[in-house]
């Protein structure tokens, strides 16, 4: 499937790696391939202001990645979503629903410590992120859109379709700014 992709989605997609990297991610999520879309300018043309985006996407994240739909659903109950991670921050300290998943000791990195010989240098990019679940099926769903438009190329275009023809935090905060499956692709099909 990579062999279709275009430089720019191969550079999206190394991006999401380095995005996910940098925030000390276990995995590479839709929201590391939005991030990487809106750094490489990629949502420009649609207008896109980055930071808000990425201040939506940095709320949600310190909701637990819950959407609004997940809290509605949850009002609905009578269960106040902002009380929650209120009471949890205070006792956790902030941000403590969006912390990446504690790195676990393996074999290996026993054994390179016992060694004296460290941890493999992250920032270097020596560490494996895999993707999440979502995201690899984002990655499949902008194959089909690119052979539903009868393109021999998948492109950053329809990376962020597939972005936004899921349900979930990434597609809604998009939503949020504008930017529906209709608009992107008028606007960046051109």
């Amino acid at each position: 499937m990579f062999e279709r992709f275009t430089r720019d989605a191969r550079s999206t997609v190394t991006g999401a790696v380095a995005e996910a990297r940098q925030a000390g991610a276990p995995t590479v999520t839709q929201e590391h391939l939005l991030l990487s879309l809106l750094a490489l300018g990629v949502l420009d043309p649609l207008g896109v202001d980055r930071t808000a985006v990425a201040a939506d996407l940095a709320a949600a994240r310190r909701r637990g990645g819950m959407s609004r739909a997940d809290e509605e659903a949850l009002a609905g109950l009578g269960i106040d979503l902002t009380e929650i991670v209120s009471r949890v921050e205070e006792t956790h300290g902030q941000g403590a629903l969006a912390a990446p998943a504690p790195r676990r000791r393996t074999l290996g990195g026993s054994l390179r410590s016992a060694l004296g010989r460290g941890e493999p240098d992250t920032r270097s990019g020596n560490r494996h992120v895999r993707f999440t679940e979502e995201a690899k099926k984002t990655l499949e769903q902008s194959l089909r859109i690119a052979l539903g438009r009868k393109d021999n190329h998948i492109g950053t275009l329809h990376l962020l379709l597939a972005l936004l023809s899921r349900p979930g935090t990434v597609s809604e905060v998009l939503t949020d700014h504008g930017i529906t499956y209709a608009t992107a692709e008028a606007a960046l099909a051109a």
